[in-house]
């Protein structure tokens, strides 16, 4: 008889590959003025940055969205071939890849602006072919819900798999605008949440985190569904079986905080299904997300080496 061998787990990533053009600026002008950028850069981002980040600490990653033909559909392939990212479906033929304008400014705050293209197409049977067991995370991104087509394709399919799969969510920064049907359905299946603050806040109508983790956990479906609010240089608050937990961040200086979400998020899903618990999970991406914003771009979530070693530096303080 020939013995099965268990199959690594996956963080299934059906969200959005986009391509950056990144500018720093030291303040954004008043509508209609103009400002000039100390720097510009086309980087992939998007659901690129999350990917990165849990591969980077050891965890398989499939893309199932679209990608398109084009320059920005080249770039996206090739930064997702370089990060071993198994990409599922072919590309979209009739257009490219979309691109977001994102301004940094001096507080390391950012500014989104995009323009959606081949990566709101969404295959059903590209996502069938990935045969989904409980040992996999299926990523979704609240971004996916504002395109009508890619919506209906990806709740349908939720519906079929298992109830042990792990679905983790990440609203984004236009919960608020999300259909509210819509995302009601979407949280049924949930059991990971991971967002930052004020996404929180804004989804849940709270005015503290340990209030919108107390929605939180009356949403989500699992008995031991993780609620993960991310608060910046404070570090994140971890909810789970009706406790809850802050787990601190590090003092870092932080020159570009683009992107340090998707470390987090990348990182924690990462360690979290390697079989370490919640809390330890946090500890790295907090690491992780420390590590990020001291590093200009969206893609900066470090290696597994580099957050053993930070930890190390950290561990008295």
């Amino acid at each position: 008889m020939t013995q099965q061998v268990s199959r690594p787990s996956r963080l299934i990533h059906t969200g959005q590959v986009i391509v950056d053009l990144v500018m720093q600026v030291d303040g954004l002008p008043e509508a209609g003025g103009d400002v000039l950028a100390s720097s510009a850069s086309f980087e992939v981002g998007g659901g690129f940055n999350v990917m990165a980040a849990a591969r980077r600490s050891g965890m398989q990653v499939v893309y199932p969205g679209g990608h398109g033909r084009g320059r920005f559909g080249d770039m996206a392939r090739a930064a997702l071939a370089h990060e071993d990212v198994e990409i599922a479906g072919a590309p979209v033929e009739d257009k490219d890849t979309g691109i977001c304008v994102a301004i940094v400014d001096a507080s390391a705050e950012r500014t989104f602006v995009s323009h959606l293209g081949a990566e709101v197409h969404l295959e059903r049977h590209v996502l069938d072919g990935l045969h989904v067991t409980a040992h996999d995370i299926v990523y979704v991104s609240g971004y996916s819900l504002f395109n009508a087509d890619k919506r209906a394709v990806l709740i349908e399919w939720l519906d079929t798999l298992h109830a042990d799969v792990r679905i983790a969510f990440d609203p984004g920064p236009l919960v608020g605008s999300i259909d509210e049907a819509v995302l009601s359905a979407l949280i049924a299946k949930v059991s990971i949440w991971t967002s930052n603050r004020r996404e929180a806040l804004r989804y849940t109508g709270s005015e503290s985190i340990a209030q919108a983790q107390q929605v939180l956990a009356s949403r989500l479906r699992a008995v031991d569904a993780l609620a993960v609010v991310r608060d910046g240089a404070q570090g994140c608050h971890v909810a789970s079986a009706g406790r809850s937990v802050q787990v601190p961040g590090f003092a870092v200086e932080s020159i570009d905080s683009n992107g340090a979400g998707d470390a987090h998020a990348g990182v924690f899903l990462a360690t979290l299904a390697s079989g370490q618990d919640a809390e330890s999970a946090a500890r790295r991406a907090n690491a992780a997300a420390a590590i990020a914003v001291t590093r200009r771009g969206p893609a900066t979530a470090p290696f597994v080496a580099q957050i053993d070693e930070f930890l190390a530096r950290n561990a008295a303080k």
